[in-house]
């Protein structure tokens, strides 16, 4: 059973202790309704200190929607690679056209309008909704699910059904003041740094007389830990093949697919032996093969999937790739929206000549922000 919420006592402590104690982030710096939009998606499933170059280079080059409506989607793809989570680069195109079309290039006021544009969920939409725009609106994440679950005693599972409920008319209620933006950005900054998952800092807690978890001495069992799900094991072949020493093969992947939208070198699932797997990505395309040789083998670890690569190398081909593949000089693979994995595969598999000649980006990993 949550305990009755004091609510005007939790909401002068928090928004106190994160006037006090907040991070000075860029998007912190802004209430543009565009900016707080990007950073709030980039934010998803990634770390802050990941995100703040590439949110900085972002609105740099594209500073409104109109800007990002009319942007060529491989560069928005490109300037997204290494950020990871790469479907919300297309969601975020395809919200920005339906922005311009149907709002006139602002961001609508209210979550019910918000929540019907692509990409948009209900934590999203409360985040714009009451940052930007002042509205009284809940916005609850990982870190305000675990923050809200100890400090109101809710037991059980709040990811989904009764306890995800109960976060959410929790947050509800502390979201209806006059600083909504700030309330919500405390409990944020508060599940961030203080109430984290394992070893919360209790003693820095703003709200620890309140918090039933901490009361009860139940900290880490409120909410109980969550049970992952082994990862899928995945096997692929990728095909490389350099023509000429300075131009690369790479294929678009389907938007649906793994690596929506992204160029990856051409690759099958299953590790088929080099020939096989040659002939079967590229029979389709007429390409014909002077000789195939095995290159590299790595491992690569994604959210829900185990990925174990081969690479093989193969010579030959057409002039003139047709369908989804491409030629792409060595020289401007930064132009292009390729994914971590393809990166690391070239790295591997690449002559040192041929990597000398490659503009391959340095990505850092992109993990998961605490909580």
């Amino acid at each position: 059973m949550a305990k009755r919420v004091p609510a005007p006592l939790l909401r002068r402590a928090l928004v106190a202790w994160y006037t006090a104690n907040r991070r000075d982030l860029p998007w912190r710096r802004t209430s543009d309704p565009y900016a707080v939009w990007v950073s709030e998606v980039m934010l998803q499933q990634t770390r802050v200190d990941t995100v703040i170059p590439y949110y900085e280079r972002f609105l740099e080059r594209w500073p409104t929607v109109e800007a990002l409506a009319d942007a060529d989607d491989d560069d928005v793809r490109a300037a997204w690679s290494g950020l990871g989570y790469y479907r919300r680069a297309n969601s975020m195109l395809a919200a920005a056209a339906q922005i311009v079309r149907d709002h006139g290039g602002a961001l609508p006021h209210d979550v019910d309008a918000l929540v019907k544009l692509p990409g948009f969920g209900r934590y999203t939409a409360g985040a714009v909704a009451s940052i930007a725009y002042g509205k009284r609106a809940p916005a609850v994440d990982g870190n305000v699910q675990r923050t809200l679950a100890r400090i109101f005693g809710i037991d059980g599972d709040v990811t989904s059904g009764p306890g995800s409920k109960a976060v959410w008319n929790q947050a509800a209620i502390l979201a209806n003041c006059d600083e909504p933006g700030d309330l919500n950005q405390a409990l944020i900054e508060l599940g961030a740094l203080v109430c984290t998952p394992r070893n919360p800092a209790c003693e820095q807690c703003p709200v620890r007389t309140d918090c039933v978890a901490y009361a009860e001495g139940r900290q880490t069992s409120i909410p109980p830990p969550r049970v992952r799900a082994k990862k899928k094991e995945v096997e692929l072949t990728m095909v490389l093949i350099v023509r000429h020493g300075d131009h690369l093969l790479l294929e678009r992947q389907p938007d649906d697919g793994l690596f929506g939208g992204l160029w990856c070198l051409p690759m099958l699932e299953g590790h088929l032996d080099p020939a096989g797997a040659a002939d079967e990505a590229l029979r389709r395309h007429g390409f014909e093969l002077d000789g195939v040789e095995e290159a590299a083998e790595l491992e690569a670890i994604l959210t829900h999937r185990r990925l174990r690569i081969r690479i093989v190398r193969a010579h030959g081909g057409p002039a003139r790739a047709s369908g989804a593949m491409k030629w792409i000089a060595l020289e401007a693979l930064e132009d292009y929206g390729i994914p971590t994995v393809t990166v690391r595969a070239l790295r591997a598999a690449l002559t040192p000549d041929e990597r000398a000649r490659a503009t391959l980006k340095d990505r850092r990993n992109a993990g998961a922000r605490p909580g």
